[in-house]
């Protein structure tokens, strides 16, 4: 197995030399313990997925701590709450910078935990799985930016791509394990992975939940990717009440399977609407669940537009995540149902973005940008992601960007 270098890693050691405890969260098996392993493999690893680690942890927080002394990675550290003061006392008692390295897979719960106990005190990091620029790219890892001497820049550090092979990198998928070649057979890997995460992370945020049924419901929602979200839809499809399909979708966010894009709006913009679009951290799992055995299948199937711009919206929101950067990221629908695919917030002004899967996308896209112009930001320079071999432009103030370069 083969380790692939993280574009975080960048941004750890130099926030390690400023913060006694770093604090990185993310799904399960997108890398965290394998990261920080490798980047201090003598430092002292404790998992609290050993029931013997966490019931100490658990019951005498102190002792843990004098049994396993800084430095010293804890691992699944939402396991066991009770640290949280402890870490606090032992950095407000002068503990060096990089004593306590902390994961977490529950990123929400992780957030309150860290702002009850450590605020001001520990850098909250969150790692995704492995992005575009980690797999097949080299150099350093920029922000994605909509201006033309950064795009200039990426195109340095991506690796081309037709549409088969951009179809074969979503139907892979972006998770370490599958794709260091450990695990080699797809099929089990997301099978196992699936059951894992209902039986472990679902079971505990809720108990006695319908374990087949929620699975469906996973499903249900894989299959409305880069849609609107419309909870009854989904409830109706699985047969469970809108609340409860509700609900169900607060656990997929928490545990960092799906996110969402919010609709942009201001005072100035009365007609947008309100609804969040639905998207998926990893590909590899949409197609998995949406039972599409091939990359070849996908690419010509019926989601083959909506995966597409899923996976774009979640690689360039890893190029902020990798940077330890906020990335404020929206899209813009109206009540006549003008959109914009993605709005990237940058230094306050908005840029535009289109995400198609054509190679020779017509110029008549970019109008829909000029939508923005009714608020109050002002608007920047738009691009058009699709298909398209190279670097080019569509006008004066919008690119044509291919997706290889994202």
């Amino acid at each position: 197995m083969k380790y692939i270098r993280r574009d975080l890693e960048r941004r750890i050691r130099e926030i390690a030399e400023d913060y006694s405890c770093i604090l990185l969260t993310g799904a399960r098996q997108v890398g965290k313990t394998t990261l920080f392993k490798h980047m201090d493999p003598e430092r002292e690893v404790v998992t609290l997925d050993d029931l013997e680690e966490r019931r100490l942890a658990q019951t005498d927080p102190g002792m843990f701590l004098q049994v396993h002394e800084p430095p010293v990675l804890i691992d699944e550290v939402q396991y066991a709450p009770q640290l949280f003061p402890y870490v606090k006392m032992a950095i407000d008692a002068g503990a060096p910078p990089s004593s306590f390295w902390l994961t977490g897979s529950q990123a929400f719960r992780m957030m309150e935990l860290a702002q009850e106990s450590l605020a001001g005190r520990t850098a909250v990091l969150r790692l995704s799985s492995l992005s575009q620029h980690e797999l097949y790219g080299q150099g350093e890892n920029r922000r994605f930016v909509v201006d033309l001497a950064s795009l200039k820049e990426r195109k340095k550090t991506g690796k081309p791509a037709n549409l088969s092979e951009i179809y074969r990198r979503i139907w892979e998928g972006s998770m370490p394990g599958r794709l260091s070649g450990r695990y080699r057979d797809r099929t089990v890997f997301y099978s196992s992975y699936l059951q894992t995460y209902i039986e472990r992370d679902v079971g505990e945020l809720i108990p006695n939940v319908d374990k087949l049924a929620f699975a469906d419901f996973v499903r249900a929602a894989a299959c409305r990717c880069a849609q609107t979200l419309n909870f009854h839809d989904i409830a109706a499809d699985v047969g469970v009440a809108d609340s409860t399909a509700k609900r169900w979708l607060q656990v997929l966010e928490k545990s960092e399977i799906v996110f969402y894009l919010r609709p942009y709006s201001n005072n100035l913009l009365k007609r947008t609407i309100k609804t969040p679009k639905l998207y998926f951290f990893d590909t590899g799992l949409v197609a998995y669940l949406t039972r599409y055995s091939s990359p070849e299948i996908l690419e010509n199937g019926a989601l083959n537009g909506a995966i597409l711009e899923n996976y774009v919206v979640s690689e360039i929101r890893k190029t902020y995540l990798n940077e330890a950067d906020d990335c404020l990221l929206w899209y813009y629908r109206d009540r006549d149902n003008k959109e914009i695919d993605m709005v990237v917030e940058c230094d306050g002004v908005l840029h535009p973005i289109e995400i198609k899967r054509s190679v020779n996308p017509g110029t008549e896209l970019v109008k829909t940008f000029r939508l923005l112009d009714a608020g109050a930001t002002p608007r920047g320079k738009g691009a058009v992601v699709c298909m398209r071999p190279e670097l080019s432009a569509a006008d004066s103030e919008n690119f044509i960007v291919p997706v290889w370069m994202i």
